[in-house]
């Protein structure tokens, strides 16, 4: 990680809101759902598909969960309305997982409910490690009653290898990605080789085991190791996707999209685009180097 982007981090609350917007337009579709529905239909044409995030987590007051909720319901209702090609992912502390578990979990039964009718699907975003064994069982929880719910698992934590090996036998619907929130070294890696090691283990059992696997990656090299795992297991093409964050690698989005492979692009909007952005800076300041450089080159 570099010194200077720590630094540059560190002077984030005194940037200009205005330049932190100018950094968030690139990857965050923006404040309302029209800007999101917009930009799922600008991605469909392209040949991706979508998955659909209203922004906001770690809520200060349960009753922030019940307007979450309205948010997701008016969601759901707009993607079967206008036909888009795009599912959902929530996350849990947005709902409340954190004030109050089983506010919680009654209102992602409504959410998934209401995909399940509207003939869409869930995903349950992980956040940092300390909701990570919360939300795996508020998943199963619900998977009891909506087969098609998913979740996340994060391929730096230490802990995921036992993780996969139980969801793998359960087949569950996983995204995996390499994971982004500063964990200390007893519970994440931090070795770059060893995450990119970890990753592909983890993304075999899931594809061994008949799992359904979202592939979230810019990485180039685990885009070339999931490929050879899915030549190597003669994989059908509806066993799998790959799924990457909107603004970010355009031009291998297009590659993959052309050569075949489904690709969902995550796509966040809402009032909190601001407070997203702060913590995804502050959470990874290696982001503060690519940023820079595009408003540069911009």
């Amino acid at each position: 990680m570099s010194l200077v982007n720590r630094l540059i981090a560190s002077t984030l609350p005194f940037v200009p809101r205005a330049v932190i917007g100018r950094f968030s337009e690139r990857y965050i579709a923006g404040p309302s759902l029209d800007d999101a529905m917009r930009v799922v239909k600008e991605l469909n044409q392209t040949g991706a598909v979508a998955t659909v995030d209203v922004l906001g987590e770690h809520l200060t007051r349960i009753e922030e969960a019940d307007q979450a909720l309205r948010s997701y319901e008016e969601l759901i209702a707009r993607i079967a309305r206008e036909r888009v090609d795009a599912t959902i992912s929530v996350k849990l502390t947005a709902l409340g997982l954190q004030k109050d578990p089983a506010v919680c979990f009654d209102h992602m039964r409504k959410l998934c409910a209401a995909a399940r009718d509207a003939g869409n699907l869930v995903t349950i975003d992980m956040e940092d490690s300390s909701c990570t064994t919360a939300t795996l069982d508020l998943y199963r929880k619900l998977r009891r009653e909506f087969p098609g719910v998913g979740t996340v698992i994060q391929a730096y934590l230490r802990r995921s290898k036992a993780d996969v090996v139980t969801l793998a036998a359960e087949k569950a619907h996983i995204r995996l990605c390499k994971g982004i929130y500063i964990e200390p070294r007893p519970i994440a890696y931090r070795d770059p080789d060893i995450v990119r090691a970890n990753f592909t283990d983890l993304l075999a059992t899931l594809l061994r085991g008949g799992s359904y696997v979202g592939i979230a990656t810019h990485d180039e090299i685990l885009v070339w190791h999931a490929l050879r795992l899915i030549d190597e297991l003669e994989l059908d093409r509806s066993a799998y996707e790959f799924q990457m964050l909107l603004g970010v690698d355009e031009e291998l989005r297009r590659i993959l999209i052309n050569a075949g492979h489904r690709l969902r692009v995550y796509v966040p909007y809402g009032a909190h685009w601001y407070a997203y952005s702060m913590r995804r800076l502050k959470e990874n300041p290696n982001i503060v180097g690519h940023v820079l450089k595009h408003m540069f080159r911009n």
